[in-house]
């Protein structure tokens, strides 16, 4: 299945792809492993990433769905 991906905030500038190939029943994790292989400099932010699926924050082990939109975005600071 396909699996659409939007980055947020500096993600964005590292050019990962906006869909990958995935067989059904793929998790988050799968997915990461995958855009990791893709675009290298993503895994920098392996332990920092936070995942929506839609508009819900997901873990790792979540079941991604046909038709998700899986976003990405870097921990968020404020002050």
């Amino acid at each position: 299945m396909r699996i659409r991906i939007q980055y947020f905030s500096q993600l964005r500038d590292l050019g990962g792809p906006e869909s990958v190939e995935l067989a059904e029943g793929a998790t988050v994790e799968i997915l990461l492993q995958r855009l990791f292989e893709l675009r290298p400099s993503l895994a920098a932010w392996n332990k920092h990433l936070m995942v929506a699926a839609g508009t819900e924050w997901v873990q790792r082990d979540y079941v991604i769905k046909l038709g998700d939109l899986i976003s990405l975005m870097p921990p968020v600071q404020g002050g």
